[in-house]
């Protein structure tokens, strides 16, 4: 798997992920499958629309469809979105290491001034 290909998915990801739509689609997906037409019921737009949202998110790799008979139901793809956590959790971990350094730092320099304060 080349660093583009990963770049590409991960771009196409969090663009579809910039929608609160799309968002809604996930969460809702989350807790199991459902068909267009279910996934579209709680939102004020149409079908069409919510359609077109799916395929985007299709397109990013976030979600799979199947076919079981007329149902098309829409699935999350667990694997997209470890990879994207994966990626987030890199950067998460660097910032943490960081401010416990940072941390540290600041405690001894604390420490250093109360010694100083105590010996005047």
């Amino acid at each position: 798997m080349s660093v583009d290909n990963v770049e590409d998915r991960l771009d196409r990801a969090f663009t579809a992920l910039g929608d609160p739509i799309r968002r809604a689609l996930i969460a809702r997906l989350s807790r199991g499958e459902a068909t267009v037409n279910e996934l579209a019921e709680p939102f004020p737009v149409t079908k069409q629309a919510v359609s077109r949202h799916v395929q985007v998110l299709e397109a990013a790799g976030l979600i799979t469809r199947s076919r079981d008979g007329q149902r098309r139901p829409c699935h999350l793809n667990a694997a997209a979105l470890e990879e994207l956590t994966s990626w987030i959790d890199a950067y998460r971990l660097t910032r943490e290491r960081e401010f416990r350094r940072l941390d540290s730092i600041l405690e001894e320099a604390s420490a250093l001034e109360k010694t100083k304060e105590q010996d005047r």
